[in-house]
Order: structure tokens, then C-alpha cells, then sequence
């Protein structure tokens, strides 16, 4: 499995100083120690894509509640193998929303954060090492549910943090008026 267009996306971005700094090094670590990175066989943790995704005037972000984890997220998910995380964080919000035209915000990773998903079912707890991008939505398109949320909706960035107002969340909040 190819890690060093990742690895490559992970030494040219810039992180946080503090928390996402240190999540930061510990993906770096991580992909470097595990050649099966991308897979979600490997149980102590795998590597995970997101879109941070902006309505066409930037002010609102496109949230989804998940079915699971019962919690107001951007779209994302497993990368299954594929090492284009980038293109793995598109797919992932096409399916998970129905959002299908998107531009990219930014070259290379927005945000990267590692957390920790709880046990379910016959899976054990274990870490989404999750490197984020930043995309705009087109005007005029339908936003369509899966059986993975609850809901999706357009939420004006102001607000978000009355879906979600966790540290992950409102740091991608934070970095928004940069884009």
C-alpha cells in the first residue's frame, strides 16, 4: 500500500500549534509504523478522509447527523484501501449527501484530527487518524440522505456550534474565515 503521496500531503501542511499539531505528528507516526494504514482490518486504528464542505457563499457548512455515533459531523469515512485521501473525502461526500459538484478550498489538507470511536458491536474502540479537506458546493444542488445519517443539513457557521461544538469542530469553525 503506497503511503507517501499521504505522507507527502502530511509534511507540506502547516498545523495548529498545540492539539492539532501534536495529532498531526502522531498521524505522521502512525502511517510511518503501519503499511496497512488505509485498511479498517487494522484494528488499533486506520486512516479516515472528510470534506469540510461550504455552501456556494462560504456561510453555511454541511453537516450530518450520524446514525451511530448519534452526533452532528462533517461527511466522511473509511478509506477501504485507497490511499487518495483526498479523492476518498469527495467520494465520501457524495454519498453520504448527494453533494456531487465541489471544488477544492485549498491545495492540500485543511485539518487533520485523531479521535476516538467507542466500541460497537463486534468492532473494538480504536483511533480515525482523519485528514481533512476543504471543499465549496455548487449552487442549486440537492442534498439526499443515506442509511450511514439521520439527517444533513446546511448550518450557517455561526451556528455550528450548537450541532457540534466539540474542539474538532470548532476549530475547522475557526479555520473557515481563511478560505
Amino acid at each position: 500500500m503506497n503511503r507517501d503521496s499521504l505522507l507527502a500531503l502530511l509534511a507540506s501542511y502547516e498545523p495548529e500549534q498545540g492539539l492539532e499539531a501534536e495529532m498531526h505528528n502522531d498521524t505522521v507516526d502512525f502511517v510511518k509504523q503501519h503499511p496497512e494504514c488505509f485498511e479498517r482490518s487494522l484494528l488499533k486504528g486506520h486512516i479516515t478522509a472528510s470534506g469540510w464542505v461550504l455552501s456556494p457563499g462560504k456561510d453555511s457548512v454541511l453537516l450530518m447527523h450520524h446514525r451511530k455515533l448519534d452526533r452532528w459531523f462533517q461527511p466522511g469515512g473509511h478509506c477501504d484501501g485507497d490511499p487518495d485521501v483526498r479523492e476518498v473525502a469527495m467520494k465520501e461526500v457524495m454519498e453520504e449527501t448527494g453533494i456531487t459538484d465541489l471544488q477544492a478550498l485549498k491545495d492540500g489538507i485543511f485539518d487533520v484530527d485523531v479521535h476516538l470511536i467507542p466500541v460497537s458491536k463486534d468492532i473494538p474502540e480504536h483511533y480515525h487518524y482523519d485528514i481533512r479537506f476543504a471543499f465549496k458546493a455548487a449552487e442549486g444542488q440537492e442534498i439526499v440522505l443515506n442509511s450511514e445519517s439521520k439527517d444533513v443539513q446546511w448550518v450557517p457557521v455561526s451556528k455550528v456550534q450548537h450541532s457540534n461544538d466539540s474542539e474538532s469542530i470548532m476549530r475547522m469553525v475557526r479555520k473557515t474565515s481563511a478560505l
